[in-house]
C-alpha cells in the first residue's frame, strides 16, 4: 500500500497521471486515499525532495530544447544579420552574438572579459547587436553608434562602441560630439542627423523583435553558437561553454 501511495504521490507532483486516479473509486474511498497520501508526504518528506527534483530536471529539459528550437529557426537572424557589426575572427569557427545596452552595468562587466576572449582564442567571431532598454540615454547610444557604423564604417564603428562601453558619464548629445570629434569622423553632422533616420530605427526595431522571439528581456545576452547565456558570465565560464559548443 505504501508503494501505491508513494508512487501515487510521485506522479501527482510531477505532472503524470496516476494509477490510482485511473481506478474508478467512490467520493468516499477517493477522499480517504486523498488524506493517506497526505498522511505519507508528511511522514516521509525526502519523497516531496525527490518530486521537485525530478520536477526541475524536466523543466530544465523542456527549456533546453525550447530554446534550442529558438534558436535554429532564428539562425538566420541571429548569425547573419547585414545590419550588425562583426568583430574578431570573422572566419572563426564559433560565432558569439551579444545583445548589449551601452548603459548596462553588466555588459560593462563582461566588456573587458569578451575582449579577452577574442583576442585569446582567435577563432571566434563576434556580433553585437544593440539592444537599449535601460531608457533614452541607452537609446540615444545606440542610435549613435549604428549611425556611426551605417556612415563611417565598421573600423569606426568598433572604436566607438569600445569608447560607449567603457565611459562613465551620461550619455548626451555634447558627448557623443565629442567623441566624434576625438576620432575625427569625416562627417560628423551626417552621423548626428541619422541618428533618427528610419535606417537607424529599423535596427533597433530588428534586434528588439528578435529578442522577443528569443524571449530575451535582459542585458547581457548571448548566443554561444548554439548555447544560449542569459546574464553575465565570467571569463572562465565563458571559455568553458566555446570548449563544449567545440566539442560538438
Amino acid at each position: 500500500m505504501n508503494r501505491l501511495i508513494a508512487t501515487t504521490a510521485l506522479a501527482m507532483l510531477v505532472g503524470t497521471t496516476p494509477l490510482a486516479s485511473q481506478t474508478v473509486m467512490t467520493d468516499d474511498e477517493r477522499s480517504a486515499f486523498r488524506a493517506e497520501v497526505r498522511s505519507y508526504l508528511l511522514e516521509n518528506p525526502e519523497v516531496l525532495m525527490e518530486a521537485i527534483a525530478v520536477l526541475e530536471q524536466r523543466r530544465a529539459e523542456s527549456a533546453a530544447v525550447s530554446e534550442e528550437t529558438l534558436l535554429q529557426v532564428n539562425a538566420d537572424d541571429i548569425f547573419n544579420d547585414p545590419a550588425s557589426w562583426v568583430g574578431g575572427n570573422p572566419d572563426g569557427d564559433i560565432t558569439i552574438v551579444e545583445f548589449m545596452d551601452y548603459r548596462c552595468g553588466y555588459c560593462k562587466k563582461a566588456y573587458s572579459e569578451v575582449n579577452e576572449l577574442l583576442s585569446s582564442d582567435g577563432n571566434i567571431r563576434f556580433i553585437v547587436k544593440e539592444f537599449p532598454i535601460l531608457g533614452e540615454q541607452s537609446d540615444l547610444a545606440s542610435r549613435f553608434a549604428i549611425s556611426v557604423l551605417q556612415t563611417e564604417g565598421a573600423e569606426t564603428y568598433a572604436k566607438t562602441h569600445d569608447a560607449l562601453m567603457t565611459m562613465r558619464n551620461d550619455v548626451t548629445p555634447e558627448v557623443l560630439a565629442r567623441i566624434a570629434a576625438d576620432f575625427g569622423f569625416s562627417d560628423t553632422a551626417a552621423v548626428m542627423a541619422r541618428m533618427t533616420s528610419d535606417e537607424v530605427s529599423a535596427v533597433i526595431d530588428a534586434n528588439q523583435a528578435l529578442a522577443g522571439r528569443l524571449q530575451i528581456t535582459g542585458t547581457p545576452t548571448f548566443v554561444v553558437q548554439g548555447t544560449m547565456l542569459r546574464g553575465y558570465v565570467p571569463l572562465d565560464g565563458m571559455r568553458k561553454v566555446v570548449a563544449a559548443e567545440r566539442e560538438g
